[in-house]
């Protein structure tokens, strides 16, 4: 987030914290709209699929992105009317509207300030992989195995992949840590496959790399869904474990490298344990949650076009919802954030996309609002975590990145890990890099797909070098 593959992305990222889409109708039985639809989104090269039910209330569907290795992500919500189909996910800033036309679905996908048209069909849908200068392909100078490891904890195995230089041994290692949503070992998003360019460029210095699936996506076990990022916390510490029992590689030398959220988990894993040897945050975060979403919001929504007077309306009404979130210890319950959000229709009106109504959006920004892993997201300070990491840490930011913007988040880490006593920092912003770490224009979301650069050069030779010299 958040791009399909920014599915939950804190700032992966983070899709999961921008503006919510929905467009909504009305319940009708006139056609039969069950059953599985296809869908391209030709601009990307990407292949969607749904899966819808009727359930005894209206309908449920659940989407799928085969190329990215997902399947089975609950669509928050479906409402068909007889002629149109809206669906959506406000956690990844997504929506597809469409009219039914017997055999066919003509609409538009929306996800974070992107718009493409997409015609659903029942027949399967074949495409050619969009093409991508940095992606690597075989044959490659190094070892490649696909391993699994188990998290005990969460009862569940985890699926990922290996890269090992092709001689000797005692290898430093990293980590891959993904961003927020549901992303397979390559973080692949957008036709971008970021953390394969990579561990690619990683592998062939010498340093041997672990991607892994995210729980419930592609070949690892366990349900995405109903993860928070200390869940997802624990599989990296899972990956951690298994690295050192691996005997190619020195365990003294094993460092993570999270991207968005994951530049968030990393900190948590370093600071409950003394065997992490460094840490990277590629577009980690500083602040906590509730002050990340608003910025990232307003953010967003200025380069989208909105006005001044739209963007300080919706911070306001927005503050009001996480602050009631943030100073609740206990969850906040469904029936309370309805509660919230109905008493202040007025000011939703004032707010809310032209052509959505208020009665759709309350209810599918009550479903967001009132999931536990939103809630700990806005709770979560990443200070008082960074200030326990001892390790040494190199954090960096792209200076056009909307999602985690990297003045605020840059200045915080290094501060609190200053406090902590960590002597060992390095603190760096990229001026003309977005939230993936690409040379961009504005820094949206929307450029993501657009730009054939994966992930900047100069950033992954800063990576090389700062690791070696570990």
């Amino acid at each position: 987030m958040k791009p399909l593959s920014m599915y939950r992305q804190a700032p992966k990222a983070v899709a999961v914290f921008l503006a919510i889409f929905l467009l909504g109708g009305t319940f009708s039985q006139a056609q039969d709209i069950t059953g599985q639809w296809n869908g391209v989104l030709n601009e990307l090269k990407l292949r969607v699929v749904f899966h819808i039910t009727q359930t005894g209330d209206g309908y449920a569907s659940t989407m799928d992105s085969p190329d990215q290795g997902a399947a089975g992500i609950p669509v928050t919500t479906t409402i068909f009317d007889g002629s149109k189909l809206s669906l959506a996910m406000p956690a990844i800033g997504f929506s597809y509207e469409g009219e039914f036309k017997t055999d066919s679905i003509v609409g538009t996908f929306k996800q974070n300030g992107l718009s493409l048209s997409m015609t659903l069909t029942r027949t399967p849908a074949e495409v050619k992989p969009v093409v991508r200068p940095q992606e690597p392909k075989p044959p490659f100078p190094y070892r490649s195995e696909n391993v699994t490891f188990k998290n005990k904890t969460a009862g569940i195995t985890l699926a990922g992949t290996l890269t090992l230089p092709e001689t000797g041994s005692n290898f430093p290692a990293v980590i891959l840590i993904s961003g927020s949503g549901a992303q397979n070992r390559d973080e692949e998003l957008m036709g971008h496959k970021p953390f394969l360019v990579i561990a690619d460029y990683l592998t062939r210095r010498g340093i041997a790399v672990l991607r892994y699936d995210d729980r419930g996506t592609a070949q690892s076990g366990g349900v995405f869904g109903t993860a928070t990022t200390a869940d997802f916390a624990i599989d990296a510490e899972s990956a951690f474990a298994y690295l050192k029992t691996r005997p190619e590689i020195n365990p003294r030398k094993i460092g993570l490298v999270g991207h968005s959220e994951g530049g968030a988990i990393a900190p948590m894993i370093a600071a409950r344990s003394e065997d992490v040897g460094f840490i990277v945050m590629l577009a980690g975060t500083g602040i906590r949650g509730d002050s990340l979403l608003l910025l990232q919001n307003e953010l967003v929504a200025r380069v989208s076009g909105a006005s001044e007077d739209k963007i300080a309306k919706a911070r306001k009404l927005n503050s009001f919802i996480y602050n009631k979130i943030v100073n609740t210890k206990e969850t906040v319950s469904i029936k309370e954030m309805f509660a919230l959000y109905t008493a202040r229709k007025e000011e939703l009106a004032e707010v809310i996309p032209e052509g959505i109504t208020i009665d759709d959006y309350i209810r599918i920004s009550v479903g967001t609002m009132a999931s536990p892993y939103m809630q700990y997201f806005l709770r979560y300070d990443p200070v008082p975590t960074l200030e326990q990491v001892k390790c040494p840490v190199l954090a960096v930011n792209g200076g056009k990145d909307l999602q985690v913007p990297a003045k605020e988040n840059l200045e915080a880490i290094g501060a609190a890990l200053k406090k902590g006593g960590n002597q060992n920092v390095t603190v760096k912003e990229y001026p003309n890099l977005n939230h993936l770490f690409q040379e961009c224009t504005t820094g949206s979301p929307a450029e993501y797909a657009v730009i054939e650069q994966t992930f900047s050069p100069e950033v992954l030779k800063d990576l090389g070098d700062w690791i070696l010299a570990r």
